[in-house]
């Protein structure tokens, strides 16, 4: 065979261009500076908690919020009934939608998969390189036992059957972020197969696909990671190669998708798995997950019995660009189909906040790629007693948590499934240390006998969790909003611990609180203007609850009842008892009196008494 020459081997190698400098050389030191928070006093929450309502007269020049926009341009719509179902763009009338999935996920590990050199994604570019990594001649692979744990973890976690015997590939490529000109896969022989995930209809998928759909899982199989490429001026490009060699799985769904959103749903239920079964920290918003999504159409009259020609979608990067790029290709397609062109086989790019794909190259086939087996690297054996101690010692799966958390602890089948999605799980682990932390200390007030009931206040922690905690980076937190929350995979969060969380809903729930004072108080909490704990600052701000006396709940309801003789009457004279009457009166009860010293309930008894003596006079 004769060489080739430098000339033609260049158009191949780092896309024709060289550059002259080096390009891992030059490096950059970024700082990151911030100025300090404001320092705020428990005193401005004190006067928000005990001033009067603030009018506020609306200024004419003020400039409307985006976000108000799109909501008023959205009530437009509806109102006039040009609002598109959701359901709409799921399925087009006469096509069949054929979707595959490809998703790689960087593993939970210490080491890379054939080099002792640690993992490392935050640390100065290059100063975790080994030999092998930059294919230095004479260095050889060696694989790291302990990247198999979280691959193993995660084809269970997908009901795969792990294979006994497996082997590695060369991939073979050119290009600048892979130094040997080949990736080390598993292409012909994957460590697990003949996998499948079940979707539910509560996590999100389309309705055409009823309570339920099974996917297929090819196969999973492990592959080596490339370097990272930073772009810099002038067409040069630096590269980063502390992410080559780091271990990947490569899960290859079966082509038996055929909607959009469940193809998304698909994605994130996989990371989510993905996660709870520690082989995958990393979701899609850091990096540590990327989907190439296989699309194809085809007529539903029968005229094509086989698959369409498919495209391949590169590199989505969130789980709404997964959706988003079907739909965008799928209709791509149609409109090819429709016009009498062809598809050719290629591969296709998608930017967020596109509406069209573009794309990249021609689809390379199996023999541009050469595989071949990796004459440099043993078969890989696993062990039957591995994989049983791994399948036993699994963590729960989140349908199983789901499951828990609806019928348990209260949760509703929506917020259950926000909580564990939030930040990759962290967010659910934060609500467990909450409500146990609140449940010792009922147990110290509270018998056994006389302990509340566990749902009462599961289902109060998880709304506080989910929806107050989100509140607190809006506008009402001041300058201070956009400091987001953060999770660690324990549980805690810096800006609201769990400590106070728990003391605060302890108060709460013991009734010792209202909830306008519950959530002034977080909102303090979050922009650390408590010091010495929650329940100092209630006592030295006097924010106890001080419940009125029962004289003053009859002289309110008397008070309410007052002019109201059209209402009144039809106490008397209906046969079905007006509770929405009953509740006008109690709203005006409590517009009279000192709201936040009112208990409904209590205001609700005393008016009920009240109107019984009209009816049964």
């Amino acid at each position: 065979m004769s060489r080739i020459s430098t000339s033609i081997l260049s158009r191949y190698l780092l896309k024709g261009q060289i550059p002259h400098q080096g390009c891992i050389s030059a490096r950059h030191a970024f700082r990151h500076t911030s100025p300090p928070p404001a320092a705020i006093t428990i005193a401005n929450t004190t006067r928000r908690l005990h001033a009067a309502p603030e009018v506020v007269t609306p200024n004419p020049e003020q400039p409307v919020p985006l976000r108000k926009q799109l909501k008023d341009e959205a009530k437009k719509v509806k109102k006039q009934g040009k609002k598109k179902p959701k359901g709409d763009s799921q399925t087009v009338d006469g096509w069949e939608l054929t979707v595959g999935i490809e998703i790689h996920a960087q593993l939970n590990t210490a080491r890379k998969l054939f080099s002792p050199a640690v993992t490392s994604f935050n640390d100065e570019p290059n100063s975790h390189v080994a030999l092998f990594d930059v294919a230095m001649p004479g260095s050889q692979p060696l694989f790291q036992k302990e990247t198999l744990i979280p691959a193993l973890r995660a084809a269970l976690a997908l009901n795969c059957e792990v294979q006994e015997v497996s082997r590695f590939d060369r991939k073979h490529y050119f290009w600048w972020d892979q130094p040997s000109g080949y990736q080390i896969t598993q292409y012909y022989e994957p460590f697990a197969k003949n996998g499948h995930i079940t979707l539910l209809a509560r996590d999100g998928i389309s309705p055409q696909d009823g309570e339920s759909v099974t996917i297929g899982i090819k196969q999973v199989q492990l592959e080596q990671d490339t370097a990272k490429t930073l772009a810099q001026a002038g067409k040069v490009q630096w590269l980063d190669f502390n992410r080559v060699g780091v271990p990947l799985i490569e899960i290859i769904t079966e082509p038996e998708l055929h909607h959009p959103r469940t193809a998304a749903v698909l994605v994130r239920k996989i990371q989510m798995l993905l996660n709870t079964v520690d082989a995958c920290v990393s979701g899609m918003e850091t990096g540590g997950l990327r989907a190439d999504v296989n699309v194809s159409v085809r007529r539903t009259d029968g005229s094509n019995p086989s698959l369409g020609t498919r495209t391949e979608i590169k590199n989505l990067s969130t789980i709404k660009a997964v959706e988003d790029a079907i739909i965008a290709e799928r209709d791509r397609q149609i409109r090819e189909l429709e016009a009498g062109r062809s598809i050719p086989s290629e591969t296709r790019g998608w930017s967020i906040g596109s509406t069209e794909t573009r794309r990249l190259r021609g689809k390379e086939g199996e023999v541009d790629y050469r595989y071949m087996p990796d004459p440099d690297i043993a078969p890989l054996v696993i062990g039957n007693d591995l994989v049983g101690h791994l399948r036993q010692s699994l963590a729960v799966t989140p349908d199983s948590e789901l499951d828990t958390l609806i019928a348990r602890f209260g949760l509703t089948a929506k917020d259950a499934l926000s909580l564990i999605n939030l930040e990759n799980g962290s967010r659910v682990q934060y609500y467990y240390k909450v409500l146990h932390s609140i449940q010792n200390k009922l147990s110290e007030d509270f018998s056994e006998a006389e302990m509340p009931e566990f749902k009462s206040y599961s289902a109060l922690v998880g709304n506080w969790i989910i929806h107050e905690l989100g509140r607190l980076t809006t506008y009402k937190a001041g300058p201070l909003a956009a400091r987001d929350l953060t999770f660690t995979p324990e549980g805690d969060c810096e800006q609201v611990p769990d400590s106070d969380l728990s003391q605060l809903l302890y108060h709460l729930i013991r009734k010792q609180i209202t909830g306008k004072v519950a959530k002034e108080l977080l909102f303090a909490i979050y922009l650390r203007e408590i010091e010495g704990g929650v329940t100092q600052a209630i006592t030295e701000n006097d924010l106890w609850f001080k419940e009125i006396p029962e004289e003053e709940y009859e002289q309110l309801a008397d008070e309410a009842m007052e002019g109201e003789h059209k209402i009144l009457q039809e106490f008397a004279s209906s046969e079905t008892f007006p509770q929405g009457k009953l509740m006008f009166l109690v709203g005006k009860m409590m517009r009279l009196g000192p709201t936040e010293r009112i208990v409904p309930a209590n205001a609700e008894r005393v008016m009920r008494a009240k109107v019984e003596v009209l009816r049964n006079p």
